[in-house]
């Protein structure tokens, strides 16, 4: 099988599932969500775009409903031992098939665990796995559940990080590399993405961003191409990506003869970001490392170009996005442990201005602290 893990490690996910069942009283859970999947068994696939579940009873026993597509899918990269298929057909409603698979495990009258937030489960499958179970099953949103046993790394786990963080630090280069005046973007993203394929990284969780000009003040990747000219600012959003777990990067080079607000932005998020890094320790909190962030760029006079959020955690992500629970916000009570991995970005989009200037890096919490995992050098770029 084409798995990542060791046997032991999976044996360790799989209990810290099944106690996280019984504190909730759980008699199984329907996981939707493909990190849960691959986290608990390896599974790897993106047909999670198409109805598919993996049941866990409470008792341990698991089985995956999925498409004849990933039947083999299935076998290769995961230990799941029983693979069901669901049927393609018009009048097909694999929700039935599951309530089917769930009444042979012995599941009627049960109370079920549920990944409502989950690409995996549309609205308009969601609404059918309802009322399939209606008269069957309890149905609870546990939507979080599998998402806090992921939030903290283990060394394994850890081990896929670092080198994500060195095909991450990898493409840096290269896109500065690319960076001058005339250069297109197309050649700045190729540099990218082949720095981290030919290191063996797989493809990102969503696009890289990548915008100059006007283009700069953007938070999401858009299409269409230009040449940076002679005195321009491009902006870079970009995670090296292995095993599928991330680490991220961002930052706002200059092209040319910076403004006098590129300069006092840099200055407002580089201090930014190491109060934000100042919090980042066990005993803190996802919205305490948010407070941290408004403090001081509202210091600077900059609250109306700064964003309502500063960071997210990483890890086995897939798409259509890198992002992970906790999130940093405004009095997000989620505690900050060992163990997790978490990105800080610090977004100034001054459109007064035109001005635009980030700068983002990946941390790994310790006991002691953080580590930058990113990143190594926080000056402005100036090409």
């Amino acid at each position: 099988m084409a798995v990542h893990f060791s046997s032991a490690e999976f044996e360790r996910r799989r209990r810290a599932l099944l106690a996280a069942l019984s504190r909730e009283r759980l008699d199984a859970m329907l996981l939707f969500q493909q990190e849960s999947m691959y986290w608990l068994t390896g599974y790897d696939t993106f047909g999670f775009c198409f109805f598919q579940c993996l049941v866990v009873t409470a008792d341990g026993r698991m089985a995956l409903l999925t498409r004849s597509a990933d039947l083999r899918q299935a076998r290769h990269t995961s230990n799941i031992p029983d693979v069901r298929i669901w049927k393609d057909a018009a009048d097909a409603n694999p929700a039935r098939d599951l309530k089917a698979l769930a009444a042979e495990l012995g599941l009627s009258g049960k109370r079920l665990g549920v990944e409502f937030e989950s690409y995996g489960l549309v609205a308009a499958d969601g609404k059918k796995l309802e009322a399939a179970f209606d008269d069957f099953a309890t149905l609870a949103d546990a939507s979080q559940l599998v998402t806090r046993l992921r939030a903290v790394k283990s060394e394994e786990e850890i081990t896929y990080v670092r080198r994500a963080a060195e095909l991450a630090n990898a493409a840096d280069r290269a896109a500065l590399a690319e960076i001058r005046a005339g250069a297109d973007e197309g050649d700045i993203l190729a540099a990218q993405h082949a720095a981290i394929f030919s290191g063996g990284g797989d493809y990102p969780g969503n696009e890289f961003i990548i915008g100059s000009g006007a283009d700069a003040l953007l938070c999401r990747y858009k299409s269409g191409r230009r040449r940076l000219e002679e005195r321009d600012q491009i902006t870079l959003e970009f995670a090296g990506a292995y095993r599928h777990y991330h680490a991220a990067i961002m930052r706002t080079v200059v092209v040319g003869e910076p403004k006098p607000t590129h300069l006092a932005h840099h200055r407002a998020a580089r201090e930014a970001l190491l109060a934000c890094e100042a919090e980042l320790r066990p005993g803190r909190t996802a919205g305490d490392v948010f407070a941290a962030h408004a403090r001081v760029l509202d210091a600077h006079g900059l609250s109306q170009h700064r964003l309502n959020a500063c960071g997210y955690s990483l890890g086995a992500k897939f798409t259509p996005s890198w992002m992970d629970w906790p999130m940093f916000y405004e009095a997000n009570p989620w505690p900050i442990e060992p163990g997790m991995v978490f990105f800080a970005h610090m977004i100034l989009m001054d459109s007064d201005t035109g001005t635009a200037m980030t700068l983002g890096r990946t941390y790994l919490v310790s006991e002691s602290g953080p580590e930058a995992l990113t990143l190594p050098e926080l000056d402005l770029a100036l090409r």
